[in-house]
């Protein structure tokens, strides 16, 4: 609930200048008792009520109560459509609406009794209205079935979703920029495999991580264009006789157009999918940041010191300092991989149209989102509160020989074939190796003895500083290079 009320309320124009909405009636309602069952608004055609261990298996009250608001707001849209349609009278279009601007009230208040035996978000709601403004909201379900409702108000809170989450990513790119602007300059290993590889600025490393999330920021701007249809209005799968107009909710919901065909808008769950499929990938890149800082916050590498405020300590050794806000954001990846694989094994084997399995769908949605969210957050106040370590850093930099491929890079200016030269400068690697030295430390006679290529000029391209200043090509580490990067990401961000 407290995730709902952080998120964005979806607002249409039709419903909201409403003066009936800004000035809802008084209703008295009396307590509901809960050990009474009720007759399911379901329940004509049957002679017996479901047993309690049924209806405690079925329920999905428990969790998909956190759609209130899009379930309110959906039906306000069906009733004003009714409504205009002449299917139900403004009268009683304003008697609903009213009803359910109550209820919401009461939701939101605290005071709203949610009933197992009332099944789901839907029939709680729809119940209650009818407990409140009496035969007007028997009308309301008319060419509606809660498989369309659902699926309505899944897509309205899937839209709100996105939008937390898309704030929540460039809030962290604005962290990384912000923790490469006060580290200016500075040259860190470059690793592949694990192993040192080449120097590169520690500018250009976090900068990879905001283009990461760059893509996954595009990846949800192009995965509302798929989501923004409606599907209201498709009823159970095969649509009504009635004269409804689909259109008319479609755009009171602020969706692009109704769903062509009423099957798919009961059945389709691709938008949840794919939703899970982003946030997964999204994890992966927070994953892969929180093993690097966990790795270099360790004795071993040094290069981080994270502050007190987003470390913990051990309960037996007290001289322990954890990053464990990024542990959990390694561990949590988990979580949300499951949730999207949860939903990928769910439809695997659906027939069309609706089934009751799809009740299934929604707390691998709320947990992937909820936890997303949270793990977006904490990286970014881990990202506030960490210190590189220059000194520990600069210490490290001569082991690894991690000048090496520019040296190669020299011998190809000199015309001798990269192969060759890479075997050139892998034999002098090795001479190093056996001296315990690095490749600046090599006299000029060392290398002509490797090869009669190296002039004195060689020493401009050893040493990592000198490594630096000798990228670019576009994209890379050189400092001008990562310079024009730095100046991309604090204009498209709006930094100054």
């Amino acid at each position: 609930m407290s995730f709902l009320k952080s998120l964005p309320s979806p607002s249409f124009a039709p419903i909201h200048k409403s003066p009936m909405l800004r000035q809802p009636r008084s209703f008295s309602v009396a307590a509901v008792q809960m050990d009474s069952k009720e007759v399911k608004l379901w329940g004509g055609r049957f002679e017996e009520s479901v047993t309690d261990v049924v209806e405690k298996f079925t329920e999905s009250i428990s969790f998909d109560k956190a759609l209130y608001k899009q379930d309110i707001l959906g039906s306000i849209a069906h009733a004003t459509m009714l409504a205009s349609q002449g299917l139900i009278t403004e009268s009683e279009r304003g008697a609903i609406v009213e009803g359910l601007v109550e209820i919401r009230n009461q939701i939101e208040r605290g005071e709203f009794v949610w009933r197992t035996d009332r099944e789901d978000v839907h029939m709680n709601i729809e119940a209650a209205l009818t407990d409140l403004v009496g035969e007007p909201a028997k009308k309301l379900h008319t060419a509606r079935s809660r498989n369309d409702q659902v699926s309505t108000d899944l897509r309205l809170w899937c839209k709100d979703a996105v939008v937390a989450i898309m704030s929540r990513i460039k809030n962290l790119q604005v962290a990384l920029v912000k923790l490469a602007l006060k580290n200016e300059g500075l040259i860190v290993p470059g690793y592949t495999h694990l192993q040192r590889a080449q120097p590169i600025l520690l500018q250009h490393l976090l900068l990879a991580y905001v283009e990461q999330l760059q893509r996954d920021l595009l990846r949800l701007i192009d995965y509302r264009v798929r989501l923004n249809h409606c599907p209201l209005g498709a009823c159970a799968l095969a649509g009504t006789g009635l004269p409804i107009d689909r259109i008319k909710t479609s755009d009171a919901l602020e969706f692009s157009h109704p769903l062509r065909n009423s099957i798919d808008a009961v059945s389709d769950r691709d938008f949840v999918i794919e939703f899970l499929s982003a946030n997964a990938i999204t994890a992966i890149h927070l994953s892969r940041l929180g093993e690097e800082w966990v790795l270099w916050a360790s004795e071993e590498f040094g290069f981080i010191t994270p502050s007190d405020s987003v470390s913990t300590g051990s309960s037996i050794m007290p001289q322990k300092k954890n990053p464990d806000p990024m542990e959990l954001v390694r561990g949590k990846s988990a979580r949300v991989i499951g949730d999207l694989v949860t939903l990928l094994v769910l439809c695997k084997g659906l027939p069309q149209a609706y089934n009751r399995d799809l009740q299934e769908d929604k707390e691998p949605l709320f947990d992937s989102v909820k936890t997303i969210i949270g793990m977006l957050e904490v990286t970014a106040e881990f990202a506030d509160n960490i210190t590189y370590n220059k000194e520990r850093i600069e210490k490290s930099l001569p082991a690894g020989h991690l000048d090496a491929t520019t040296l190669a890079d020299y011998l190809v200016k000199k015309g001798v074939p990269f192969r060759t030269a890479h075997d050139i400068v892998g034999k002098s690697v090795a001479l190093c190796v056996s001296r315990n030295c690095q490749l600046k430390d090599l006299s000029l006679p060392d290398l002509k003895a490797v090869s009669p290529e190296f002039e004195e000029d060689v020493y401009e391209f050893l040493g990592v500083e000198n490594s630096i200043k000798k990228f670019t090509s576009y994209g890379s580490t050189g400092s001008e290079c990562v310079a024009e990067q730095i100046h991309y990401w604090v204009r498209e961000l709006g930094l100054s």
